[in-house]
């Protein structure tokens, strides 16, 4: 009976919850100290407390934060700095700490996507102006340029920080909410911008960690080519915002767009290495219906021979393309001839565009180890693959 009356304390125990704790400990499933103006689990994560209403979930701490003051034994938030820059609409409104102020001038007035490309010096700096009238595209943007910042300071298993976080999900939730609206002209270019930010962030970040925990070496989950997903979900907006028109900030990238939807061949595999038309048992008189490869191989093709510094955003975008139906079902399923082409994708462009060897670097391993140890038979697969027990990266 004893025994019986401490279990049912600690079931008891188990199920206290605060009543009055935060919304971030709630979301991460913690116990609030119901501290007030900060409790204990925000400050050691490093984000505002958001007991009140009016702070939005998981706001990170701002970097240049001074000390608090303290009256009378009690803590006060210090007032908001009187240069203090805001990015606002008609419904939101965000106010940038000094370290986003630097991150913004510094990473966004040049190119991002590609470097010394003009074109998107051009359209970068247009994006600025808009991004203090649209807090949706500046929160993406921001994320954008942590995001870059993580991939030039090197670090092979560097994790999302939580700034990162706060401000991808802010602009996700953002975008979302603008696009259940009417959509205006004046905001095609800051949605077609965010989406295409959106897009870079999913791409350049995958999970970090052993090859053995990363796609196709691990289990299926719904993350699983989540990149895709969103890539389509970009596109979709393309009739709508129609970043081509003459009055958009991304007409001088209609060059850029063009590559991005040219058409591939219909038949054949002229251009295409024979090694590679082999591996994928393509012939002269194959085509889309009766080859899945068909798209995908020629994709690839069309940068395998290309110097490194010419394999652009309008190139990489051809093989994203390709990824529907057959060979996207193929890619789900783990099938060695469409892991290669994506592994040969990666390899080459990931040398010129960092937001795709942010990915690369974790799963060209895991694609490699995935030949190795469940295909090591298919001789025409491991002669594209680096000589070794290991991938060259």
């Amino acid at each position: 009976m004893a025994s019986n009356g401490q279990g049912k304390a600690r079931e008891g125990r188990t199920h206290r919850r605060s009543r009055f704790g935060c919304r971030n400990c709630k979301l991460r499933k913690l116990k609030c100290d119901e501290g007030k103006p900060q409790c204990k689990r925000c400050s050691s994560f490093g984000v505002l407390c958001n007991f009140m209403s009016h702070i939005p979930d998981l706001q990170p701490i701002a970097a240049d934060a001074v000390r608090p003051l303290v009256v009378r034994g009690k803590v006060e938030l210090q007032p908001p700095p009187t240069n203090a820059i805001w990015t606002s609409d008609a419904s939101t409104s965000y106010q940038l700490n000094a370290r986003c102020q630097d991150f913004i001038t510094r990473y966004l007035g040049r190119s991002l996507i590609t470097p010394n490309d003009p074109n998107m010096v051009q359209v970068n700096r247009q994006l600025l102006k808009l991004a203090f009238t649209c807090p949706f595209l500046m929160h993406a943007s921001l994320a954008v340029a942590l995001t870059y910042d993580r991939h030039l300071n090197g670090s092979l298993g560097g994790r999302r920080t939580v700034e990162e976080c706060y401000h991808w999900s802010q602009g996700t939730v953002l975008l979302n909410k603008r696009l259940r609206e009417p959509i205006e002209d004046k905001d095609k270019d800051p949605i077609w911008g965010t989406a295409a930010a959106l897009v870079i962030l999913i791409f350049s970040s995958p999970d970090s960690c052993p090859p053995e925990e990363v796609w196709p070496l691990k289990s299926s989950g719904s993350s699983d080519l989540d990149w895709v997903r969103m890539s389509k979900g970009k596109m979709s907006l393309w009739n709508i915002v129609n970043p081509v028109r003459p009055d958009s900030l991304f007409s001088v990238m209609a060059a850029t767009f063009a590559q991005m939807r040219a058409p591939l061949p219909e038949r054949g595999i002229d251009g295409m290495p024979r090694a590679l038309a082999a591996v994928c048992d393509l012939k002269d008189s194959s085509t889309a219906e009766t080859n899945p490869y068909f798209h995908a191989a020629h994709a690839v093709s069309q940068i395998l021979d290309l110097p490194d510094s010419e394999v652009g955003t309008g190139q990489t975008q051809l093989f994203m393309r390709s990824i529907h139906g057959p060979f996207e079902d193929l890619l789900r399923k783990r099938d060695p001839v469409a892991l290669l082409l994506l592994y040969l994708w990666y390899r080459k462009t990931s040398r010129s565009i960092w937001w795709i060897e942010l990915r690369a670097r974790v799963e060209c391993p895991a694609i490699f180890l995935y030949l190795r140890l469940y295909h090591k038979e298919n001789d025409a697969v491991h002669s594209f693959l680096p000589a070794g027990a290991t991938p060259d990266g």
